[in-house]
Formats: structure tokens, C-alpha cells, sequence
């Protein structure tokens, strides 16, 4: 039987560096690639004609919804 200090893992190193890394690299890309449309790519609110995305979490979800379809 293990100690509970052996036990809990270490939460300065991140579980998979390696997928991490690929997840990140792959979405940054194809989210700059879209060309600003004066809405959201997400969800179709109006912006300028200099944003892509009204907030972090239509980024995030329209990332989401990419991978899924992918």
C-alpha cells in the first residue's frame, strides 16, 4: 500500500504534453485562416471587420465543432 503523497499525482507536469502541444497547434491555424466577415463564425453576431470570433467561447466552440467534423 502507497502513501497518499505517492499517490496524488504531480500537478506541475501536464498528463500528455504531446497531445496538448498537437491539439493546440492544429487549431490556432485554422482559426487565423478565416478571413473576418464583420460577424462571427460561430454564432453570427455582428463585429468589426477586423475580429472573427465575439468571444473566447465561440473560438473555443467553433474549434470544437472543426475537430468533431474533421
Amino acid at each position: 500500500m502507497e502513501t497518499i503523497q505517492e499517490s496524488v499525482p504531480d500537478q506541475s507536469v501536464p498528463a500528455e504534453p504531446i497531445v496538448a502541444a498537437s491539439m493546440g497547434a492544429t487549431a490556432v491555424p485554422a482559426r487565423l485562416s478565416l478571413p473576418p466577415k464583420g460577424a462571427c463564425w460561430y454564432c453570427e453576431k455582428p463585429l468589426d471587420s477586423v475580429r472573427r470570433f465575439c468571444g473566447k467561447s465561440c473560438a473555443d466552440s467553433f474549434d470544437e465543432e472543426a475537430e468533431y467534423n474533421r
